[in-house]
């Protein structure tokens, strides 16, 4: 007995000794965990550099050095004297049309628009001379009457009516016949107009312009302006012609943007349908009445571009970075390490290896750098961020899977 008293009290005293150890080791190791836990700091130096702030606005390609040549004739397509691609002077044929019915109708009645409108120029004209004749008259007779003896200069008899009527006659003449010189003008104006609507009207589709033929929508046998077409005979679209010049895209700029934005400041230009390209350009022209729609207030602006390219085609979307304003050798910080406070900016600065908040003063911003006016230095450490350290643990577990419950069970 006295023999199994001493296993047992030799073994309970190894078990304690046992707990004991593992209780230690957990506590080594829950220090060494705890020291493994503390966040390493992420710094980034000032930097002296080059910093541009812009303001971002999307829009489209406008439809610029573009003209349409349109046709108010119906029929059928007989021929086609040119293709995309080629070149054209003013007055070219583009294509022929053979007209029917409705098309030599409405042909033969601009045709009697245009002889009317020439027969009363032609008119007013004859008018013209009969009223230039009398107005000559009148006056020869009033300037007989003002050098005669009777009325000469500074006698009471030009006071008598017998002087003034022949006055007045001849100063209403004058009036009638520079009267007719608006009259002449007039009838100039709508021969023209309708010589341009026999012109849309004629079965022979002409070029308005020099340039190059694109968009020709239209091959020979095809029905034109016909009403079984589903369409009218009112502007139908033949081609477009493009003559040279830089292509212009509008922008939709916002009310905290638009104060910023100037003539002649730069922009770079992106569109979706050619994301390898960037273009450069600068602001024309600012709306600053602006738009509103649903609420929402938005300010066109004007943007020529530099160059051009043929796959820029008008109503393609485009995203427009415009330059505000842009500084050099300036002392650079990431955006977001800048905290505030008020009207207070601070950064945190990596000093003697502890994390120390510092008030600087802040200039230009941009999407990704911010301007340090006063504050910091050029190569100070400014905390970026925090990692914390591989392998440690958390939430206090331990490396054996089961924290304190688990060494309880370990030592039993």
């Amino acid at each position: 007995m006295d023999f199994v008293k001493r296993v047992f009290s030799g073994r309970k005293k190894l078990i304690v000794i046992g707990f004991l150890v593992i209780l230690l080791g957990f506590a080594g190791f829950s220090i060494f965990a705890k020291k493994e836990k503390e966040p390493q700091l992420q710094t980034t130096p000032v930097e002296q550099g080059m910093i541009i702030s812009s303001v971002s606005a999307s829009g489209q390609v406008l439809s610029v050095n573009v003209m349409s040549a349109n046709t108010q004739a119906s029929g059928i397509v007989k021929t086609v004297y040119v293709k995309d691609g080629d070149e054209v002077k003013k007055g070219d044929k583009i294509l022929e049309i053979d007209l029917d019915f409705q098309g030599e109708q409405k042909n033969s009645q601009a045709w009697s628009s245009y002889l009317s409108a020439k027969n009363s120029l032609e008119s007013a004209k004859a008018n013209q001379y009969s009223l230039q004749a009398d107005m000559f008259g009148k006056w020869d007779t009033f300037k007989e009457l003002a050098e005669s003896d009777e009325y000469e200069e500074g006698s009471d008899n030009r006071n008598l009516p017998e002087f003034h009527i022949p006055e007045k006659e001849w100063l209403a003449a004058e009036a009638k016949y520079k009267n007719q010189e608006a009259v002449i003008a007039q009838a100039q104006v709508a021969i023209n107009s309708a010589w341009l609507t026999y012109v849309q009207t004629s079965p022979t589709i002409t070029a308005s312009m020099d340039g190059i033929i694109t968009s020709l929508m239209y091959v020979e046998g095809m029905s034109i302006g016909s009403l079984d077409t589903g369409s009218t005979t009112s502007n139908q679209k033949v081609a477009t012609i493009k003559t040279e010049g830089m292509p212009i895209v509008s922008v939709n700029l916002s009310e905290i943007d638009v104060s910023q934005v100037e003539l002649d400041q730069k922009a770079t230009v992106t569109l979706d349908s050619i994301p390898d390209k960037t273009f450069t350009g600068k602001i024309v022209g600012v709306d600053r009445i602006g738009q509103s729609t649903s609420g929402v207030t938005q300010y066109p602006a004007i943007i020529q571009l530099d160059s051009s390219s043929e796959q820029i085609l008008p109503n393609m979307a485009v995203t427009a970075n415009i330059v505000i304003e842009r500084k050099d050798n300036v002392l650079l910080v990431p955006s977001g390490v800048i905290q505030s406070q008020g009207d207070q900016s601070y950064v945190s600065v990596l000093v003697d290896g502890k994390s120390q908040s510092v008030p600087v003063e802040i200039g230009l911003s941009s999407d990704t750098q911010t301007e340090i006016v006063s504050g910091l230095n050029e190569g100070d450490l400014v905390v970026s961020g925090s990692i914390s350290s591989a392998g440690s643990q958390q939430n206090g577990t331990s490396p054996f899977g089961g924290g304190m419950g688990g060494m309880m069970r370990m030592a039993r």
